[in-house]
């Protein structure tokens, strides 16, 4: 994981700059988890991509596996791609999952200048409004959300506003400051879902080639989602 000090040496060496974070529940982390994180950190030249899973998540169904399986399938999962990162910040921290503050303590790590992505769905986009102090995302991170063909936007209210008051048509636009633009990133998610996953092992189906292979045999030494 890139500390303040080494994205430093990171910019003055002319590499990638740059900080991506990708949120979820991970539970368990699949093949369109990680294909999605390692194109976004392709597209947008970040150094690195840290996923990050959260222990209580305010807005959503809390998760079925533990905190300690499903960081340690992330860590499987991400542990043969040297620019994706489990970052386990949030599992350690009491209370529910807020994204500003995990913005807020990774923004004092790596400095006032790396620029920081915030990367979530479009689904999470639409009801952002719904999150803790969401509109004070933009002082910490960028937002770049990866939308599927066909997108679209609210079209009325304060989402639609906070879009209009950011967003920026071109990924180059993020290296020219840290924080506070907006870039929607159409391309093609993989139809794959965590309760799908879940639901699958749980009627004794195969789940082959939607995990990596390292997460199920850890799923299967630990007879993970069999019911």
């Amino acid at each position: 994981m890139a500390t303040a000090k080494s994205v430093s040496n990171m910019k003055r060496a002319g590499d990638q700059v740059g900080v991506g974070l990708f949120g979820g529940t991970f539970d368990p982390v699949h093949i369109g988890h990680l294909r999605t994180a390692l194109e976004l950190k392709d597209a947008l030249g970040l150094a690195e991509m840290r996923l990050l899973p959260s222990a209580q998540p305010p807005h959503r169904a809390q998760p079925q596996a533990s905190a300690a399986h499903r960081l340690a399938m992330l860590r499987h999962g991400v542990d043969a791609e040297p620019g994706l990162a489990a970052d386990d910040r949030e599992l350690r921290r009491e209370g529910p999952s807020y994204t500003l503050d995990t913005l807020a303590e990774i923004r004092a790590e790596i400095g006032p200048e790396t620029p920081l992505c915030l990367c979530i769905g479009m689904d999470s986009l639409v009801s952002m409004n719904q999150w803790h102090h969401w509109r004070e995302f933009t002082d910490y991170a960028h937002i770049v959300v990866a939308a599927r063909p066909g997108w679209h936007l609210p079209k009325t209210g304060e989402v639609l506003e906070f879009v209009r008051a950011h967003r920026v048509e071109e990924a180059a636009a993020l290296n020219t400051g840290p924080a506070g633009k907006l870039l929607i990133v159409e391309m093609t998610l993989l139809p794959i879902s965590a309760t799908g996953i879940r639901q699958a092992r749980a009627r004794g189906e195969s789940i082959r080639y939607l995990v990596p292979d390292s997460v199920i045999e850890y799923i299967n030494q630990n007879q993970l989602y069999n019911t």
